[in-house]
């Protein structure tokens, strides 16, 4: 799902005026540097991170940055505002990290691998600093899914990087109503799926085959694991793997700059819908962003899950499979 949102904003540099004043106020930051400090790995990469362009706020036309690139992608199951509460259901109150995702972006920018994080899996949750002041307590058998519940954007940042040793350079997060309207700015989403998939929870039914959804139901297919497989959570990380490759094939076909309406729309619904470090937290930075995935594809872009196995102490719950988690992590780095 993130990975489509750069490739989406590059288009979006044609905006001026009013409209791009109130797509650039549109985008919500947490300053994530400051909060974990220096205590953290290595970056990735010595080359340029996005800028930006000069004070104006007009991109620069200078070439876009191409070095290797990590970027924590959160899909949040906030219930916040009556879209998000209709869209997610139930009654769930604060917010979780329903999607993880690792993007790696190999250097030059035209190949990507995208590591889903189940969210069912036990870790350990490394002490966290909370944005109203002082920190967690470590937490051993945690859910994966407990340290932004826990401690927002920061502490989800803080406990990948304490599984993996790998830097996030940036964060992404995008919550139901904001992916929704993504899809639906887009004219929909082409998926196939092998299997029917009947799911009364995610209200969604499909036949096997290829589908065109709506926003509605692309998150419902997102958000579907009743009725596929095991019922577990990995059942549907695939489902979401195939549908970030159709969400890259959909902005790849859509000719938005034909259209300046559409071309509005997408732009904000997704600087409407997005949470950013402080790196990525205005258009000109996402834009840069953008700029440099002009060249990444479906085809160039590799979907992996954490090898993982249930875990011993719950098998409702999953552990990291070793060595094969390390040496994942360790080919990203």
């Amino acid at each position: 799902m993130g990975i489509g949102l750069g490739c989406v904003l590059v288009l979006s540099a044609a905006g001026a005026g009013w409209a791009y004043w109130h797509l650039n106020h549109n985008i919500k930051s947490v300053d994530i540097d400051h909060a974990l400090g220096d205590d953290r790995p290595a970056k990735a990469s010595t080359a340029p991170s996005p800028t930006g362009g000069p004070a104006d706020g007009v991109p620069s036309a200078s070439p876009p940055p191409s070095g290797a690139l990590n970027i924590l992608v959160l899909g949040s199951d906030s219930r916040g505002g009556e879209r998000n509460k209709g869209l997610g259901g139930g009654s769930s109150t604060g917010a979780r990290s329903d999607t993880a995702m690792v993007v790696h972006l190999d250097e030059g920018r035209t190949r990507a691998t995208v590591v889903s994080i189940p969210r069912d899996t036990l870790v350990t949750r490394p002490s966290c600093p909370l944005p109203s002041g002082g920190s967690t307590a470590v937490a051993h058998g945690a859910m994966f899914n407990s340290a932004y519940a826990v401690g927002g954007p920061a502490c989800a940042v803080k406990t990948v990087e304490s599984m993996t040793d790998v830097r996030m350079d940036h964060y992404i997060e995008i919550d139901f109503a904001g992916f929704a309207d993504l899809v639906d700015a887009l004219g929909g989403v082409t998926v196939t799926t092998d299997q029917d998939i009947s799911d009364d929870d995610s209200h969604l039914h499909l036949k096997a085959g290829t589908h065109h959804l709506d926003g509605t139901k692309a998150l419902a297919l997102a958000r579907t694991r009743h009725g596929i497989g095991d019922r577990s959570d990995l059942g549907r990380i695939g489902l979401q793997q195939d549908l970030v490759k159709a969400l890259l094939d959909q902005v790849s076909s859509t000719s938005l700059l034909s259209s300046p309406t559409r071309l509005y729309k997408v732009a904000d619904a997704v600087t409407g819908s997005l949470t950013t470090d402080t790196g990525l937290d205005s258009l000109p930075k996402l834009v840069e962003l953008g700029r440099s995935l002009d060249a990444l594809s479906s085809a160039g872009t590799e979907t992996v899950m954490m090898p993982v196995v249930p875990a011993p102490s719950d098998h409702n719950r999953v552990v990291a499979d070793e060595p094969e988690a390390g040496e994942l992590w360790r080919s990203l780095r």
